[in-house]
């Protein structure tokens, strides 16, 4: 089978893993596409998976043994799992029955399969495949929201004629589908290969004593979401996050945690000058004390006087040059004219609008429901939609402004 070396996914390292379904019978044409096109592919597969395509055709067709168990049964040797999981670019789990999917949600590590993608930091995509009723079952739909939540991408199942008779979604999304999809993901790293992104996350807190602080309920997802994402584009990252319980890691992100605006401001100084896209999406406290107690105050009632912080976005947007500025907008009455006024005064080139009146957006949630403007004034609404989701479509509307396509040919220069 010949192989070229044209395609996005030669070289690349694909790790399989195929759990209890009866759309496993679809998974060699899948491997097949996958060897043509200069992937290496290594295959994990459940006992039960085994119910529907053998081993033998799997091994065959992906140039190399499949993974059954913990213990090699012809070699009597200890199968490494953590090493699956570093070998590989990718991980694949396709089919994911409705079983794989709760014990995937909730830590369960009975397999091989599980145990690879408890230890796996890689890029984790997954396609279900069940009955109608299964997939509509809350419980599945729950159980898809917590591992997407937690970085899966999930390959949504179609609608289709299903192994029980019945026609309707939990059909696994067509295997030329899922092919294009693990393609597109690997095009969409390359799009901002050698870039550089500033990205501002969380609050920040603004001291009174050195007990008490100025600060607000923005728990910094969104920002590291977007650093995720400019990541997995290939971009380097420079996030500077305040005070936030969201853990993130990657090779190309540098995590850099402040505390006071004062800190922000001066970090991002020196990195704007550096930046590619700058994308200020920090909660940064609007007011810090006029002064600071360095004892605990402890009369009953204080009057806390205040001053203004400095504009981060305003003050670096002034000096641009080649970076592409995005900003966020959080208003609550007179929404549209208030982002678009920021827009122009503080020269941005997109600004993402979000609502307070939206109950189920916004601080402390894993989804978010925005309005993005661009320089233009040209406006797009999304739905409400996962943090993540949100972060591609940013990077989706950065991607196709006149303004950053104009810039990008100047910096490819």
């Amino acid at each position: 089978m010949k192989s070229s070396n044209s395609s996005v996914l030669f070289g690349k390292k694909l790790l399989i893993g195929i759990s209890g379904s009866i759309a496993a019978y679809k998974i060699p044409e899948l491997v097949r596409l996958f060897i043509k096109s200069g992937a290496e592919v290594k295959v994990i597969m459940t006992k039960s998976s085994q119910d529907f395509v053998s081993p033998l055709t799997i091994s065959t067709l992906s140039l190399n043994e499949v993974v059954c168990d913990f213990v090699d049964p012809k070699k009597n040797t200890w199968i490494n799992h953590v090493e699956l999981a570093n070998w590989a670019d990718l991980f694949l789990i396709v089919p994911a029955s409705a079983n794989t999917i709760s014990k995937m949600a909730h830590g369960l590590c009975d397999n091989i399969l599980l145990a690879t993608f408890l230890s796996s930091t890689l890029p984790i995509f997954c396609a279900p495949a069940m009955d109608r009723d299964m997939y509509l079952n809350q419980s599945t739909s729950d159980n898809l929201d917590i591992i997407r939540s937690r970085g899966v991408q999930i390959l949504d199942a179609e609608k289709g004629e299903l192994a029980s008779g019945l026609f309707g979604k939990g059909r696994m999304q067509d295997v030329n589908t899922v092919f294009s999809n693990i393609e597109n993901f690997f095009l969409k790293q390359n799009l901002l290969n050698g870039k550089k992104i500033l990205v501002t996350a969380g609050p920040t807190y603004e001291k009174i004593d050195p007990v008490r602080f100025i600060g607000n309920f923005s728990s910094g997802k969104m920002g590291c979401e977007l650093a995720k994402k400019g990541a997995e584009m290939g971009a380097e990252i420079d996030l500077v996050i305040g005070p936030s319980n969201y853990n993130i890691s990657h090779p190309l992100i540098n995590k850099i945690n402040i505390l006071s605006a004062d800190e922000m401001f001066e970090i991002c100084s020196e990195k704007f000058k550096m930046a590619d896209i700058a994308i200020f999406a920090a909660a940064v406290s609007d007011f810090k004390p006029a002064e600071y107690s360095k004892q605990k105050i402890k009369e009953k009632s204080i009057v806390i006087n205040t001053k203004k912080n400095k504009d981060i976005v305003k003050l670096l947007s002034a000096k641009k040059d080649k970076q592409f500025v995005v900003g966020f907008a959080l208003e609550s009455n007179n929404e549209t004219t208030n982002a678009i006024n920021k827009l122009k005064t503080k020269n941005m080139d997109l600004i993402v609008l979000n609502s307070l009146n939206d109950n189920n957006s916004c601080f402390q949630s894993d989804k978010n429901k925005v309005r993005i403007i661009d320089n233009n004034l040209s406006i797009k609404d999304f739905p409400l939609m996962s943090k993540n989701d949100v972060a591609e479509e940013i990077f989706n509307q950065i991607l196709i402004n006149q303004t950053f396509i104009e810039l990008f040919k100047s910096i490819k220069k």
